[in-house]
């Protein structure tokens, strides 16, 4: 059943792991797949597996974690398909790094990557689904905020993303938006190995428009 046809997804950090496996699946459903990425060679190898099966989508190679870089997806994005339906923001940066050891640089990547890029995309996509009436905002979140030792920086931007995530579902419900955070594993490799499949079928349930009215409540933020 396509019941994503014609909807445009924009994934971020789509190029490995659970991001690869959202643009695969969106595509699979018959969505139009905007897959962006740091790495070129990651995207674009998506985005050619995806074609090759018979799917929609195109690669964006931007850094995210730059207003300059999302204003570029962005306009790109709809340069290509004119309208954004779905966000899926997957981005992150995880280094392993003890609190007492950690560089500032480090510390700044992370958050500029994990906080600050949703941040920037739910602010420039929110405002496009603003004008067109409606759309789903999906920001992807350790499971309860889960700590590891030596994920200090990361935790600390999940955790901020996920309050981040409750706020905008408030403002951004009158205008037909949904923001929903959804659980994964504290770290990309966990993720993949234990929850990739849970989390695919996660996402997809919460965007399908046949579900809308089933999170509603709770102002749309829903954490799972």
């Amino acid at each position: 059943m396509l019941q994503f046809k014609d909807k445009v997804v924009l994934v971020t950090g789509a190029g490995k792991g659970s991001g690869r496996r959202l643009a695969e699946a969106f595509a699979m459903h018959g969505a139009k797949v905007a897959a962006n990425d740091i790495s070129p060679i990651n995207v674009e190898q998506v985005v050619a597996g995806i074609i090759q099966q018979g799917g929609q989508a195109r690669p964006f190679v931007e850094d995210i974690a730059k207003k300059v870089g999302v204003q570029a997806l962005v306009n790109n994005v709809l340069e290509a398909w004119e309208r954004i339906d779905i966000l899926v923001n997957h981005a992150n940066v995880a280094p392993v790094m003890p609190v007492l050891e950690m560089d500032e640089w480090d510390w700044h990547r992370v958050l500029d990557v994990n906080l600050t890029g949703a941040f920037l995309l739910i602010q420039s996509v929110g405002r496009v689904m603003r004008i067109q009436g409606g759309g789903v905002i999906i920001n992807l979140i350790p499971l309860a905020g889960h700590t590891q030792t030596g994920h200090a920086a990361y935790t600390a931007s999940k955790l901020g993303l996920l309050g981040l995530t409750r706020l905008a579902a408030e403002e951004l419900t009158p205008y037909g938006i949904r923001v929903h955070a959804v659980g994964t594993g504290l770290t990309e490799a966990a993720q993949v190995e234990n929850r990739a499949g849970e989390t695919v079928a996660t996402v997809l349930s919460l965007c399908e428009p046949s579900n809308a009215a089933r999170f509603i409540t709770l102002k749309s933020s829903t954490t799972i």
